[in-house]
């Protein structure tokens, strides 16, 4: 006697139906598994390029600061605040999204451009000195973007990966399991009918055959 599982129909439309819907689970398994894998590659990859890119920013400001250094001794500490205070707005960077892999990422980079070109004091009574400082700073602003818009991809892919993996697992352990259960339950049951009609006409043939004997 094959114990009975709730709320399942031991039908052949619902065996067919179980069947159906595990070959869709499979199916969508497979190919969250290839995305999961594709992201984890991904997110690396970035990885090891903010890596590369935070040793440069780290380089560029240490630069910059010794820039800045030489500028405060030929012009003095006060001398360089007043360029400062002269210095034009940057220009706005909206930010903006691109798709990558199918999970929405920040873009800020695209604006960098602005940043490279715009001016960054008013003032024409200025040194070498302190023109350098500016320049090694505007460099260093354009990477700090990169850097920022990199940080915010890596964190939306790691969001999305292990969105991923759980459906991965819910669909591995749970879902595709239950259904072969599932699956399982009804073509036992199924048989079991089978086995009992075959007894049944058997037994109804051989009173037949009593009867038609006496």
């Amino acid at each position: 006697m094959v114990r009975k599982l709730e709320g399942v129909k031991p039908t052949r439309m619902e065996l067919l139906a179980v069947r159906k819907k595990k070959q869709l689970a499979k199916n969508g398994h497979k190919l969250l598994s290839e995305k999961r894998d594709a992201l984890i590659a991904q997110f690396f990859t970035l990885i090891e390029e903010r890596e590369k890119l935070r040793a440069k920013v780290e380089r560029e400001l240490m630069e910059a600061y010794e820039a800045l250094t030489l500028a405060e001794m030929y012009h003095g500490r006060e001398g360089v605040r007043d360029a400062a205070r002269g210095m034009l707005p940057y220009p706005d960077l909206p930010l903006t999204t691109v798709n990558l892999m199918g999970v929405i990422v920040p873009q800020i980079a695209g604006e960098i451009a602005k940043v490279e070109k715009a001016l960054l004091y008013a003032s024409l009574d200025t040194s070498a000195a302190l023109d350098d400082a500016a320049i090694k700073f505007r460099k260093v602003l354009a990477d700090l973007i990169k850097l920022a818009e990199m940080e915010g991809a890596i964190e939306s892919l790691g969001y999305e990966i292990e969105k991923t993996k759980r459906r991965v697992n819910a669909l591995e352990h749970i879902f595709i399991p239950r259904l072969e259960a599932t699956e399982k339950y009804i073509k036992m049951v199924l048989e079991e009918r089978e086995r009992e009609d075959f007894f049944r006409r058997k037994k109804i043939k051989a009173v037949m055959a009593r009867r038609e004997g006496s």
